[in-house]
């Protein structure tokens, strides 16, 4: 089993003392690394943030949960990105995805193409920053994207370029990930889109989706870690799961009309409702039957114990 590891998202607007006193705090927790978001909402962005996070810190990994492809163009990105794990050391960590809240596309006028299509640029982004994260001069010439004798600099400090986490929900994004990254992200579409069902956030559904990526990635399988984060509901570190479940339950049962029962849920990856043993005993058995070592969450003095309990094993 490959060994737990931990991410925590700090995308809250704050200044830089403060930004940079909870990256030393994350850091003596035991979490890996801490990651934003890339949304254009109340939020901090990543690129700049991660380099206050990195100029804070000495061990902690810093990389974002995850870029959408769609905002900026690969070759500019390769640029940032390089920088990012030269400021920081080789501490960088990219993660990235084909971008799925529509408002925001419609807010700033890019078109929300299918999902075909998104995924089918995203693919041809990861080649064009691998390959500008390589020695020389790289061209490249695909549906969306053309570089003609770009040598990408500065060259990033993780050879041949930093590991990547790609997410997704559906089976070709997957499929990306599994060829492409080192850490695959299962992402619910369920989430992003009401009308799917949220058995797809279940246990069964969450296997199945190991078993593409098991296909799609071959040999590497065995290397790649699995990121799953608390999607359904909000974290919650308690005495009271059941209860809290239950609520959960019928929550989801009003807003989007589907049953999904207690025991459902407490099993579910993407819920963290429990006390701090159950919930390691959770993790514990994620790893086990799933192969998931990789959490990301968005609370990290709330988690801090469950990560005290687990980094490292």
């Amino acid at each position: 089993m490959r060994p737990f590891r931990f991410s925590a998202d700090v995308s809250d607007i704050v200044d830089g003392p403060t930004l940079a006193a909870k990256a030393r705090r994350a850091e003596t927790i035991g979490y890996d690394s801490l990651v934003l978001g890339d949304h254009l909402l109340e939020q901090l962005a990543p690129i700049p943030a991660l380099a206050v996070i990195a100029a804070a810190t000495e061990r902690l990994r810093i990389g974002m949960f995850v870029l959408n492809n769609d905002l900026r163009h690969p070759a500019v990105l390769a640029q940032d990105l390089a920088t990012l794990d030269v400021l920081s050391g080789g501490r960088l960590e990219i993660g990235i995805g084909g971008g799925w809240n529509e408002p925001e596309y419609r807010a700033i006028g890019i078109p929300f193409e299918e999902p075909a299509v998104r995924i089918a640029r995203l693919a041809e982004a990861v080649a064009v920053l691998k390959g500008l994260f390589g020695e020389g001069a790289f061209s490249f010439r695909g549906t969306y994207y053309a570089i003609a004798d770009l040598d990408g600099r500065p060259k990033p400090v993780q050879r041949p370029h930093p590991p990547f986490l790609i997410a997704g929900g559906g089976r070709r994004v997957l499929g990306i990930a599994a060829r492409e990254a080192e850490t695959v992200g299962l992402a619910p579409r369920a989430l992003a889109d009401p009308g799917r069902s949220f058995a797809e956030t279940l246990a069964p559904a969450t296997a199945e989706k190991i078993g593409w990526i098991r296909e799609a990635a071959g040999d590497r399988f065995d290397g790649l870690d699995l990121n799953v984060y608390p999607a359904v509901a909000r974290m919650s570190i308690t005495a009271h799961a059941r209860q809290e479940a239950a609520e959960v339950s019928a929550r989801i049962s009003s807003r989007h009309g589907q049953e999904v029962s207690v025991d459902d849920l407490l099993e579910s990856p993407f819920t963290l409702i429990g006390s701090v043993e159950e919930l390691v005993a959770k993790l514990r058995s994620l790893r086990e039957r799933l192969g998931i070592n990789s959490f990301t969450v968005f609370d990290m003095d709330a988690f801090a114990p469950v990560v005290e309990r687990l980094a490292g094993t």
